[in-house]
């Protein structure tokens, strides 16, 4: 089996990051999203994996992939260009493909439990296409599927106006070559793209077997600014502490706190986990749970909490930083010592506190 792995497309909702890259290489706890793609087909083992590259700097993701070693797979690159949809990035991979059955992975998704149980038995089954789904509560955004009373494949639709079901489509599929054909057979849709669910729907239309699996665990598509911050607090609530670095005496640190080569934690600094803070780093600040601090990065005073810093950033301030993110080679600094005050309290079990 073969992997195709989507990393095109404009990341207009998470500008002005995606001004100066893909959306895929934004970290999560410190690794890029689309790094998180390519182990998860590691370890359902496809290894020959085709990296498809859009128009937004697809030499920086080249640059951070390289050929695959570092994960031990092969990577072949295969140019899109501009993105006209899912469906058309499948066709262009056609010839990497050949008459091998496949798994199609959008580079900004990230699934908790992998893909490992999905792929198994796909290969020697009489399944066209096997497609995941989640519930949702807001089905409108995504492409939706309508299962009958049997849990079979009935319907697909992408953003429907009038869903008729909140089982929505992970951006996850694996396909025989016959998606090849029904790509073919499709028109744009009003979004002027070739669409994979109007492709997985001819299959339906030509009573080709596709099945379906629930997800359980979380899955999260990082297109957006807060879905990116809320999937490094699911990362992050499995973190494993270990420090690398050095910090000095009088430094609090509570909770699973991760510390990289070369960092200086210096006196007087709290960390609160969960706290990822990568290598040659220089902190004296408080830095609340939920954060990630990317390699060479500089923080004194305020505190920054539920944030991420990519990484190459300087933060000299005093004020309170919180649900961020810093791109990378950002500076935020401050002249005067604005950060609010605070009430400290410690407070006995069924106690009532007016203010």
């Amino acid at each position: 089996m073969k992997g195709l792995i989507l990393s095109g497309g404009h990341g207009t909702r998470l500008r002005p990051l995606t001004h100066t890259g893909p959306k895929q290489l934004i970290p999560i706890a410190n690794k890029p999203v689309l790094f998180y793609a390519i182990e998860d087909l590691k370890n359902a083992d496809v290894t020959d994996i085709g990296l498809i590259l859009g128009t937004n700097m697809p030499e920086k993701v080249k640059e951070a992939v390289g050929d695959g070693s570092q994960f031990g797979v092969n990577i072949t690159y295969i140019n899109q260009g501009e993105p006209k949809g899912l469906a058309h990035a499948v066709a262009v991979a056609k010839d990497f493909v050949g008459e091998d059955p496949f798994i199609m992975y959008l580079g900004d998704n990230i699934l908790k439990s992998g893909i490992k149980e999905f792929v198994d038995g796909f290969e020697k089954s009489d399944y066209q296409a096997r497609i995941l789904l989640q519930y949702v509560e807001n089905p409108r955004q995504f492409g939706v599927a309508e299962l009958d009373s049997e849990g079979h494949v009935m319907n697909l639709v992408e953003k429907p106006e009038h869903p008729k079901s909140n089982l929505a489509l992970v951006g996850i599929y694996l396909f025989k070559p016959s998606i090849f054909d029904a790509i073919s057979k499709i028109k744009p849709s009003w979004r002027d793209e070739l669409e994979i669910t109007d492709a997985i729907q001819e299959l339906l239309n030509k009573d080709l077997k596709v099945d379906s699996h629930i997800v359980k665990g979380w899955w999260k598509d990082t297109g957006k600014p807060e879905d990116v911050l809320d999937a490094n607090h699911l990362i992050l609530d499995v973190l494993k502490s270990q420090n690398n670095g050095e910090v000095e005496d009088g430094t609090k640190i509570n909770g699973r706190v991760y510390i990289g080569e070369g960092t200086i934690v210096k006196k007087n600094s709290v960390i609160r986990g969960p706290v990822i803070i990568g290598e040659n780093c220089v902190i004296e600040a408080y830095i609340g749970p939920y954060t990630s601090i990317g390699d060479n990065s500089t923080i004194i005073g305020g505190e920054i909490e539920s944030s991420i810093v990519v990484g190459d950033a300087v933060i000299k301030c005093n004020e309170r930083i919180v649900d961020s993110l810093i791109g990378n080679h950002s500076r935020v600094e401050s002249k005067e010592n604005s950060l609010p005050k605070g009430l400290r309290f410690i407070v006995g079990e069924n106690s009532v506190v007016y203010l």
